[in-house]
Formats: structure tokens, sequence, C-alpha cells
């Protein structure tokens, strides 16, 4: 709410029935972030995956890989990028492997037929998230 110098006298009385009603709850709607794409839904803030209604379990760095992406959508993200922001480090050389690994098992667990979405191969490159 807003007031102005004018509505001072309002804002008291509301501030006294506040105090003479101790049983008067203060309800909030708190804010969670949530990226939803497509019959997928990503909430940030608990790390829960939906799809199609359906929560998914997924490993930390599987759910690191997919926010990675999903926030990225239609971008294409090399291996190394990849491994750089979800392992926090320089990559050695098997990053293309490691990545992979982790894209097959989300795939597996998200990318069936009824999805909107797709997490696509760029040949030699890396991976794109694509929705519908």
């Amino acid at each position: 709410m807003e007031f102005k110098s004018q509505d001072s006298t309002a804002f008291d009385d509301m501030l006294a029935f506040v105090k003479q009603h101790p049983d008067f709850e203060k309800l909030e709607i708190s804010y969670e972030p949530t990226l939803s794409l497509s019959g997928l839904e990503i909430n940030l803030s608990r790390r829960r995956v939906i799809n199609n209604g359906q929560e998914i379990e997924l490993t930390v760095k599987e759910y690191d890989i997919l926010c990675l992406l999903a926030a990225n959508k239609g971008r294409v993200l090399t291996y190394e990028q990849i491994y750089d922001k979800v392992w926090g480090e320089i990559s050695a050389g098997n990053e293309k492997d490691t990545v992979g690994f982790h894209i097959r098992n989300l795939r597996k667990k998200l990318c069936d037929t009824n999805s909107h979405f797709s997490i696509d191969s760029v040949r030699e490159i890396g991976y794109r998230f694509n929705s519908q």
C-alpha cells in the first residue's frame, strides 16, 4: 500500500485496528522462481522438476544441466561450457563423455513421446534445449 501525507490518519487507524486484534494473521504470497516450458516446470528454490504433471527425480548434476540448458533455450551450449558451469572446474578433455552420460540419463527420464521439448545433440559441439 502507498500512503500520502494526507492519509496519515487512515494509516494510524489501520495500525490501531491491527494492534487491537492480535489474532489477525499476516498473509503473504511468496514468490518462487519457476522455469516453465511446454509441460516442463522447474521450481528453482525447491529443486523440483515436474514433467507433464509428474515429479521427476534427478541427480544433482542432471538437475544442474537441465537448468542450464532450459535457461539457455534454443542456444547451443558446448560440452566445455556445460562442464565448466555444472562442475565448476576447467575441463580436462573428457567433458564430452561426462556430459554425454548425464544427457542420456536426462533424456531417459524426461524426453518421451508426450514431451513438447527435446535435448538435441549438435554434432561435435554440444547440446541445445528446444521446446515447441
